[in-house]
């Protein structure tokens, strides 16, 4: 019982840095969520609203991958395998980038029509959506980051490296605070759209948080970039502006959208969704990207 009892301890040591470290950006929410109570009615809502439709792709395609990778990179790093390590984290970053990188840029050019598809009905009023649409392309902007962070922290954790995801996540934490007061004011007194600056606020720390994970497991010599990087990110530039410029082009005024019945809507965003998503993957076969390439490594 004793080695049982250690054994727990072990892991408790181990889960309680790791949960923090991980659960940075629900906090910020959390603290967006109090401060939001204090701004014009209807902040609270608005910002809950964006951050669910935010939250979508994050814990679908975020949180699997790190499910995914964790358990390779821990056998990695007990074997010592260095370059497996690091290509295992360089194939989990491509893979994020790929979803993350035009979820973002459907996410701010289909703010509204999302909003108006899923949320415009009952008490819930024109205005209500242009505010929650302006939260929700702040969020959007950290998109990219929040996923990151989620497949760089397992780097850190496969080596029993708790205290460092930690630490950086105190810095987002606390940067985070200083910009809620930095965009809140100026936004609010002059727009009044404070919560706007609870969100951009948030997406700011989310890209700190990222920059310094990726920055202490490049000095750590722990990661190292694969090859043809470059190529990747301009493949993924190409195909992304393809698609965000169709959507841009194709998608009906918000008006129209408010103007449509729920079938109207329903019909309208599945096919808006599914066109970009084909472009998209189009852009991508046209500019010589190949499934082949997304094999996880070893595969």
């Amino acid at each position: 019982w004793d080695g049982r009892d250690e054994g727990v301890r072990r892991i408790l040591k181990l889960m309680v840095p790791a949960l923090f470290g991980v659960s940075v950006s629900q906090l910020n929410l959390l603290l967006d969520t109090v401060l939001a109570s204090f701004l014009p009615t209807g902040s609270v809502s608005w910002l809950y609203y964006s951050d669910r439709l935010t939250e979508l792709p994050l814990g679908v395609f975020g949180i699997a991958i790190a499910t995914v990778i964790l358990p390779s990179l821990s056998g990695h790093s007990a074997a010592q395998r260095t370059d497996s390590f690091s290509a295992t984290l360089d194939w989990a970053m491509r893979l994020v980038l790929l979803v993350a990188v035009p979820a973002c840029v459907a996410l701010i050019v289909l703010a509204e029509p999302i909003l108006i598809c899923l949320f415009h009905y009952g008490e819930l009023e024109q205005r209500d959506i242009a505010m929650a649409s302006l939260s929700l392309r702040a969020y959007a902007l950290g998109l990219v980051p929040f996923m990151l962070i989620k497949v760089l922290a397992p780097g850190f954790y496969a080596r029993k490296d708790m205290a460092t995801p930690v630490r950086i996540g105190i810095y987002a934490m606390l940067t985070n605070m200083v910009l809620n007061v930095a965009f809140v004011l100026p936004l609010m007194m002059l727009y009044g759209v404070g919560h706007m600056g609870l969100a951009l606020a948030t997406s700011c720390g989310a890209l700190l948080n990222a920059g310094l994970l990726l920055r202490g497991l490049l000095r750590g010599d722990i990661y190292r970039p694969g090859e043809r990087w470059m190529r990747f990110l301009v493949r993924l530039g190409a195909a992304t502006a393809a698609m965000g410029m169709a959507l841009y082009a194709l998608v009906p005024a918000a008006e129209v959208w408010f103007a449509w019945g729920w079938v109207q809507r329903s019909l309208g965003i599945v096919l808006v969704c599914t066109t970009g998503g084909l472009i998209y993957l189009v852009g991508h076969l046209l500019c010589g990207t190949r499934p082949r390439e997304l094999r996880a490594p070893g595969r």
